[in-house]
């Protein structure tokens, strides 16, 4: 393609609600553009890019032989009622009515709907093992959307649902999906680990995400160098390197403390080891109308997720407690505890379970408990309820963790039954038994695997682009289109790598040159040749894009090296 036919509009700088690097880089390289928030444009060059991906994601789910559909992204409210989600999801769910007032959802996945139609299309056990897949729109009403792509109100996602006749079946199945993924981050170039995942509102018995490092990255990832082991931080089990000593149980005591509320201001007035202090945290559970503590050491970090999890509520009916609702427990705000604590339930964290002679609020404006104690001075349900930190061990190895940040790129379920029983999804066996499909759930991020390539290949001049997602392989730059040596030697390359499937520009534009390199190095086109004044003698200036550096080749020796690059793709 001739740039002068083409829309670049880069720009200088990208507007101040961009904060990170691929948010920045994509609106400056001109490949895509607000609408409204958490929802974008995407311009021509963006677009190649998403199809390339497309592309890669399409050729090796077809390889595993799933077949690939397009459903509706507006779903009726029936299906999610069958399901039981159309409740239990939340405000995430964009609904709405149509002129005859009947309900419905813009799709934020496609469960209800792939179950649907495998309980109309899939008869018979012998039609099995069955994987269909789709690449589509999905839309989800996010409270802060943000990051540009990474966390968006519209976004495009390959989704994919497998259906067995038992939980074998189901097993193969998602082993085939967690290779395949493995093949698509690897043909995208993207650094990668899999590691255990919390099911969320899509549910299920297992799950694995697949983690873009990234400093960025929303989520953080604990994994043990000694063994397999590798968990999303909200699934992360928390075991303490830390040896806990039982000590002798000594009488509580009501402390006057007054106006100290945080942790820390309880243990500089106390001028105590925060480790003796334990934080007590009241959430309203709405799902059920009631309301819950959360005991954790001072020093600890409540995991929400592990709290919803305890609870088997969803995520969205979990949120802080107000003054009024902690005062209906008959406590106060900065003071709560769990002694003598009314009308509510309390969750405590292992590690608290094993303390001794530990500090609390007492319910009491200005008064904290000490030498308090679990099991004699409160009882509650035990579980695994704080963040995961450095200093922690593997639970598979009891090795030290590491911690990294990632984006998620891709996650798979085990759904078993959660649906098919649900919505009457069934076959009959080999015995005429009628039995339900046994399912899994695959999704990969197509918008998000974008910008986590981005935060993964560029430097100050712009992006760097894999050769097998960039927009265009390679760029031709006359110093001076209107000279006749350097316009001829141009469209000659250009036309030498158009004939053999190379996808390339030749920039032809009336304008400086310097101002078409900052263009094309913004944009991250992997190769640059540079026709100037040698090009009488065939000789051009070559640049590998990533590499930022610039060699004079022959024009065969730099369309040969395009050339035999990207049939190697």
């Amino acid at each position: 393609m001739k740039a002068s036919k083409m829309i670049i509009p880069t720009l200088k700088e990208a507007p101040n609600e961009a904060q990170i690097a691929n948010h920045i880089l994509l609106i400056r390289a001109g490949m895509i553009k607000k609408l409204v928030a958490g929802v974008y444009n995407y311009l021509p060059m963006g677009l190649k890019v998403l199809g390339k991906i497309e592309n890669i994601i399409r050729e090796e789910m077809n390889l595993s032989e799933a077949q690939e559909i397009l459903s509706s992204a507006l779903q009726p409210k029936e299906l999610w009622e069958e399901s039981g989600r159309w409740f239990k999801y939340g405000p995430e769910l964009m609904r709405l009515n149509d002129r005859h007032n009947r309900e419905f959802c813009l799709g934020p996945t496609h469960e209800e709907i792939f179950t649907y139609l495998a309980r109309d299309l899939i008869k018979s056990y012998k039609q099995l093992p069955v994987c269909l897949y789709q690449i589509q729109t999905k839309y989800r009403d996010e409270l802060r959307p943000r990051f540009g792509l990474m966390r968006g109100r519209e976004f495009i996602m390959k989704d994919a649902y497998s259906f067995d006749i038992d939980l074998a079946g189901l097993d193969k199945s998602y082993n085939v999906m967690y290779d395949t993924y493995t093949r698509i981050f690897n043909r995208l170039n993207i650094k990668f680990k899999t590691v255990l995942a919390d099911t969320g509102a899509i549910g299920g018995s297992e799950s694995h995400q697949f983690m873009a490092l990234s400093d960025i990255g929303e989520s953080t990832i604990a994994y043990c160098s000694s063994c397999d082991y590798a968990a999303d931080e909200e699934k992360c089990e928390a075991i303490s390197s830390e040896k806990i000593e039982k000590e002798t149980l000594q009488e509580t005591a009501l402390i006057h403390t007054p106006n100290a509320k945080t942790i820390e201001e309880v243990v500089n007035f106390l001028n105590c080891d925060i480790k003796k202090v334990v934080k007590s945290i009241v959430y309203a559970d709405d799902f059920n109308s009631r309301l819950v503590m959360v005991l954790v050491r001072g020093d600890r970090d409540i995991n929400e997720i592990k709290v919803v999890n305890a609870l088997d509520i969803p995520e969205a009916f979990l949120r802080l407690a107000s003054d009024n609702e902690i005062a209906k427990i008959n406590s106060v705000s900065g003071f709560v505890g769990p002694v003598n604590a009314e009308n509510v339930m309390i969750l405590v964290d292992k590690e608290v379970s094993e303390m001794s002679n530990f500090i609390v609020g007492a319910n009491k404006k200005d008064y904290h408990l000490t030498n308090v104690n679990f099991g004699r001075d409160f009882n509650g349900t035990v579980k695994d309820l704080r963040m995961a930190k450095e200093g922690d061990i593997c639970p598979v190895c009891g090795k030290p963790l590491s911690f990294e940040r990632g984006i998620e790129v891709g996650q798979i379920f085990k759904l078993q039954t959660k649906y098919s029983e649900a919505m009457d999804a069934c076959v009959l066996d080999s015995q005429g038994v009628k039995t339900p499909l046994v399912m899994g759930s695959y999704g990969i991020g197509v918008t998000r695997t974008m910008a986590a390539i981005i935060e993964q290949n560029h430097d100050e001049f712009g992006i760097c682009w894999p050769l097998n997602v960039a927009p265009y392989h390679a760029v031709i730059v006359p110093v001076n289109y209107n000279d006749e040596a350097q316009q001829n030697l141009a469209l000659e390359i250009y036309e030498k790598l158009r004939n053999n499937k190379v996808d390339v520009v030749l920039d032809d534009r009336d304008a400086k040159v310097g101002f078409k390199f900052k263009d094309w190095e913004l944009i991250g086109v992997p190769y640059i040749i540079t026709v100037g004044k040698k090009a009488i003698e065939d000789i051009v200036e070559f640049k590998v894009r990533k590499e930022n550096i610039k060699v004079e080749k022959t024009k065969e020796e730099a369309t040969n090296i395009i050339i035999d690059a990207v049939k190697n793709l």
